[in-house]
């Protein structure tokens, strides 16, 4: 009944006008085919079809189309987009379908209803098996049947709405990627969208949430509340069935397409041989459809004691659905052509474009044009890292610079031995992304923040006592021995992580280089697209300079490092000998009252080995000389006498005879840790700060060009073929000639159908006109 009022319908244009639309529709499909393989798709109108789960969205595209073909029931049985092409041929008694082609984009191959149900439901329980169960990628299907509008309908997967419980934390997840998908469908503004809503109360708005964040006022919406035939049963009054049918203003707002809802029941079961299929044929389907269709009216009128209005029936069915979207469609295709036709221009610029810069290439495939391409090349690339060492601000902060967190992260941060880092914070810039010389100063500037903050660690008495050992001529105590075998211990111990951390720190903003590198050579054209061959070996050779210099200089450092903590140097340590014999008088001081009024301690500063505190060995042999002859002489008096005796027995005891290490003996040996700890320290901070800027920095400057035109020139004389990949390259470049011809020849072919059309319609117009 229903086709037969569609071909009365069509009996009314002339017959151009038919073969008019039928042009347009094909030029459509196609479009929309070309648009997938495109960065940035044609606008090209269809229907988007949103709904929940069980909002019966698949089987009203059954409806639609009059036939089925889709995996029907309950749960989510549609997990990607399914786009029907759906044309109009009344002598297809049986849908004619085609797939459009994995292998290839441009090619749909023929086949059976029951293959593409097949297809259909092999993909979907194969993306059920997936960690992530929704695909964006479409599903194109092209069908031609006696019953199918000239419609493009996208069914997208069912909307889940979850409980809130943590058991349902999997299917949460589903729910997030289905609406995700759905919200990146919906921002296209060419799509008409068809939001199903299963309720029979228009202030639940549960589809109509989702799609008014992205169309707020529905200006681009179809509103289609399903399952009708189960709704009319539950109200009980008259008034009830007026407002569904004709909701207020303020139930529904915006202005949605169509005016009102559109009301559709869709009779189950499905069609086949078996025993628990309800109809033998596609044709008893499409009449169950239509049966349903006054079934419902009838029971609209019971309900509301009164005939529909004509404009109450035009909303009523799945057929007033269909004529309503046809019409849509076919004034929405109309209404871009005049668009389409400039973006079909553009693309067919750009890839002439790209055809000619192919040409070129495969012109230029010759080896001393090659030859000197890869030295300009070499060139340009010293260029823009010597720009980036300089400072730059060309390429963005946002995309390749790293903030202090991010640079600790990806190249290391500097610990120490008690496995702390220094909060980042403090560091100058630490929360700006920066890249080139600019973060590698601010790498340096928080290396010789925080070595140069760093203390000597503990030092306990059983480290004392260890260090003092046993001399090989005699088993006295030499504390200053001691204190330089604590201390060079320390010392090697904490600095040495520190000069890996260092190295690997640096290393790592050296070799961000090349990306930033390669990116300023791309934005200002000069990149050497399609000889990845030759961009590897570049960036080989550039990586393993950055890392044997790194070594290299790493071990200079280790060198001086190692001499500081071997041998110790008391002209390197002596800058603070004036607080050190301070610290000892004041301790001296402070033993008076212990050991008595001229105690040795007193005079500790005055009667220490030389080594203990960095004073002259002759200084120290006349003041022991001195002390002697006042012995023998005897010009003192006899209480000076045994004073003196008794300061030197002390003095014996406390240094050299006695191994109980007491308050006195443990100070000493700390203040001597400290002074020989912070020299080596102050020295290792200056010799690795120097030696990493003229060792790994400079290098970069002034030896890396040098060696890397080397091994360029090595690499062209040895095998210039295998550097370019040149066999590989032809390959590649007649593979890419050949495709842009095919899409060249496609657009052509589109745009021509477009203007042919467009030239059509406007000649309809000039006669409306006249």
């Amino acid at each position: 009944m229903e086709k037969d009022s569609t071909k009365d319908a069509n009996s009314n244009n002339t017959v151009p006008e038919m073969e008019t639309q039928q042009r347009l529709y094909e030029a459509y499909n196609e479009l929309h085919g070309l648009a997938q393989e495109f960065e940035t798709p044609f606008d090209s109108p269809a229907v988007l079809m949103v709904g929940h789960q069980t909002d019966g969205k698949s089987a009203l595209v059954e409806a639609l189309m009059g036939f089925q073909f889709n995996h029907v029931g309950g749960g989510t049985k549609t997990r990607c987009p399914i786009t029907l092409h759906m044309k109009y041929n009344p002598d297809c008694h049986s849908p004619l379908c085609h797939l459009l082609a994995e292998s290839d984009p441009s090619v749909f191959q023929e086949k059976s209803l029951q293959e593409i149900q097949a297809y259909i439901e092999a993909e979907n329980m194969r993306l059920e098996q997936e960690p992530y169960q929704f695909s964006s990628k479409e599903i194109i299907i092209r069908i031609e049947y006696k019953y199918c509008p000239n419609l493009t309908i996208i069914d997208t997967p069912g909307l889940i709405a979850p409980a809130p419980a943590r058991k349902s934390r999997s299917l949460q997840a589903q729910a997030r990627a289905v609406e995700s998908l759905v919200r990146a469908k919906i921002q296209h503004k060419e799509f008409i969208i068809l939001c199903l809503e299963d309720c029979n109360d228009w202030s639940n708005a549960t589809t109509r949430r989702i799609v008014m964040q992205i169309d707020p006022e529905l200006s681009r919406t179809v509103v289609v509340s399903t399952k009708l035939d189960t709704k009319i049963p539950q109200f009980a009054r008259a008034s009830d069935v007026d407002v569904f049918l004709s909701p207020p203003a303020c139930t529904l707002d915006g202005f949605m397409l169509g005016d009102s809802p559109f009301f559709t029941s869709v009779p189950s079961g499905r069609v086949g041989s078996g025993h628990e299929s309800v109809y033998r044929s596609n044709d008893e389907f499409k009449q169950a459809i239509c049966l349903r269709e006054m079934e419902d009216i009838t029971a609209l009128e019971e309900k509301l004691g009164r005939s529909l209005s004509k404009q109450e029936r035009s909303r009523i069915g799945v057929s007033s659905l269909r004529l309503f979207l046809e019409e849509l469609l076919q004034k929405r295709y109309m209404d871009s052509v005049p668009m389409i036709i400039p973006l079909l221009e553009k693309e067919y610029r750009s890839t002439m474009r790209k055809l000619i810069e192919i040409n070129q290439e495969l012109s230029n495939l010759d080896v001393i044009k090659l030859k000197e391409k890869g030295r300009a090349f070499h060139d340009l690339f010293l260029t823009k890292l010597s720009h980036l060492l300089k400072g730059t601000v060309i390429a963005p902060p946002d995309k390749f610079g790293e903030t202090l967190q991010d640079e600790r992260v990806n190249g290391g941060a500097f610990i120490g031995s008690d496995g702390l880092q220094f909060p980042h914070k403090l560091i100058p810039n630490a929360g700006m992304r920066l890249y080139g010389g600019a973060q590698y100063h601010r790498a340096m500037a928080e290396f010789r923040f925080v070595v140069g903050g760093f203390k000597c660690p503990p030092i306990t008495r059983e480290e004392i006592v260890n260090a003092c050992g046993v001399e090989d001529i005699h088993d006295g105590t030499n504390y200053s021995r001691t204190a330089c075998v604590i201390a060079v211990t320390k010392a090697r111990d904490t600095f040495e992580p520190f000069l890996h951390q260092l190295g690997n720190r640096l290393l790592h903003i050296l070799k961000r280089l090349l990306p930033i590198s390669v990116y300023l050579l791309q934005k200002d054209g000069e990149y050497l697209s399609g000889h990845e061959v030759f961009l590897k070996r570049v960036a080989s050779a550039f990586n393993n300079f950055a890392e044997s210099t790194e070594r290299s200089c790493h071990e200079k450092c280790m060198e001086d490092l190692i001499s500081t903590t071997r041998y110790v140097t008391w002209s390197l340590h002596n800058k603070n000998r004036a607080g050190l014999r301070h610290f000892l008088d004041s301790f001296g001081g402070s033993e008076q009252s212990t050991v008595g009024g001229n105690s040795a301690y007193a005079n500790l500063s005055q009667d220490l080995p030389s080594g203990s505190l960095g004073n002259d060995k002759q200084d120290t042999k006349s003041k022991v000389d001195v002390k002697l002859n006042h012995l023998t002489l005897g010009n003192d008096s006899n209480d000076s006498i045994q004073t003196t005796e008794t300061r030197l027995a002390d003095l014996l005891d406390s240094t050299l005879w006695n191994r109980r290490l007491g308050p006195s003996s443990e100070r000493i040996v700390y203040a001597l840790v400290q002074q020989i700890f912070h020299g080596i320290r102050e020295y290792f901070l200056a010799s690795a700060e120097l030696k990493f800027n003229c060792f790994l920095l400079m290098p970069v400057v002034d030896k890396l060009p040098a060696l890397l035109r080397e091994d360029l020139e090595s690499a062209f004389e040895e095998d210039v073929e295998n550097v370019f990949d040149i066999t590989n390259l032809q390959h590649s470049l007649g593979k890419q000639k050949r495709e842009a011809e095919i899409e060249l020849k496609r657009i052509q072919r589109l745009k021509e159908k477009f203007r042919q059309i467009h030239e059509h319609l406007n000649s309809n117009q000039a006669m409306l006109r006249v």
